[in-house]
């Protein structure tokens, strides 16, 4: 996660509205999608791969500090899975995507990376409980996996 930088949001949405105009819509996220699963398990590997999720996610933390998230991680694991919540208190795309026409960043940016994490860690099943887009105060998200 060494390459994430606090513009990094307001890089995608300009990439993708320039792809859009060229390219269509579909053929744009395609494009932005290309490479995403292998940059995901690049990144995120090294977290959750040897260690429950919790520490994963909690020594992820101040990467994601460095793009503006404030991520809080609680050990939901139960009933043999092992589980946790990231809570994000600050979405640091909410600022851009309306400058770029989304109806809400999420289908470019959590909806891109939730799906490049299940190709990267077909392991992993992950959900949005809810985002600060549609009015909720933080954005949560739920990853299990079976306990080792």
């Amino acid at each position: 996660m060494s390459t994430l930088s606090p513009d990094l949001f307001r890089q995608k949405f300009e990439k993708f509205t320039k792809l859009k105009e060229e390219v269509g819509e579909e053929k744009a996220w395609e494009k932005m999608f290309e490479g995403y699963p292998e940059r995901q398990k690049r990144n995120m590997g090294p977290f959750i791969e040897n260690n429950t999720l919790s520490e994963g996610f909690s020594k992820a933390i101040p990467e994601y500090k460095k793009v503006g998230m404030e991520m809080e991680v609680v050990d939901i694991s139960n009933k043999g899975m092992d589980a946790v919540l990231e809570l994000q208190k600050i979405c640091p795309a909410l600022p851009y995507y309306r400058e770029y026409g989304f109806e809400k960043p999420c289908t470019l940016i959590c909806e891109m990376d939730g799906r490049a994490s299940k190709i990267a860690f077909p392991e992993l099943k992950g959900e949005f409980l809810c985002t600060q887009a549609e009015g909720a105060c933080v954005c949560v998200f739920k990853y299990e996996r079976k306990a080792e």
